[in-house]
């Protein structure tokens, strides 16, 4: 198999931020051309889960984003602190996003949003069995309606393009499979 990977011959940080870095790489192609400057975003890894209550509903975060000026309907996630397992970094988004306690996630997949231009993952799981045992703790810049859907009515608001967040459908889809839903 062809290499296809880059030579990177050095790189300079533009700007460093809690969520978000920017660096500029000169690069090297494996035929030799230069490439003298390719932008890259390096993002904190998140994650994200498709969480059933004990009762198989599935808990939905509705928020504003900024950036696109929407108000989204997706699945709880977030950023995975410095040196925090992306399992137990989950359960606390969970916990304090929602106030649900989830004693044990399932892996269902790695994804990448755009490995062109970011370099983080997002670890994505399926959370059963959750019980409400206190009330959100959010950032100080979020907020978060917690909704409850049934499987059937997840279904039909990705039918609808009513879950826009691409990393959250993927997910979504990666669940309803696991769980057997989809046909």
């Amino acid at each position: 198999m062809t290499d296809l990977k880059w030579k990177v011959l050095s790189y300079e940080y533009i700007h460093r931020g809690p969520w978000a870095t920017l660096r500029v790489d000169k690069c090297e192609m494996p035929d030799g051309r230069i490439i003298p400057g390719y932008y890259v975003l390096e993002y904190p890894d998140w994650a994200n889960a498709v969480a059933l209550t004990e009762d198989n509903k599935i808990i939905m975060v509705r928020q504003y984003r900024h950036a696109a000026g929407v108000i989204s309907l997706e699945i709880p996630g977030g950023v995975i602190e410095p040196g925090e397992d992306p399992e137990e970094g989950m359960k606390r988004e969970l916990l304090e996003e929602t106030g649900y306690q989830f004693d044990h996630l399932e892996p269902l997949c790695e994804l990448r949003a755009n490995p062109s231009t970011g370099d983080n993952i997002t670890h994505c799981y399926l959370a059963r069995g959750g019980k409400k045992v206190q009330a959100q703790h959010l950032d100080e810049q979020e907020q978060i309606i917690v909704e409850e859907y049934t499987i059937d009515e997840v279904k039909q608001l990705l039918a609808d393009n009513q879950i826009t967040q691409a990393l959250h459908v993927s997910t979504l889809y990666y669940a309803l499979i696991r769980l057997g839903a989809l046909s």
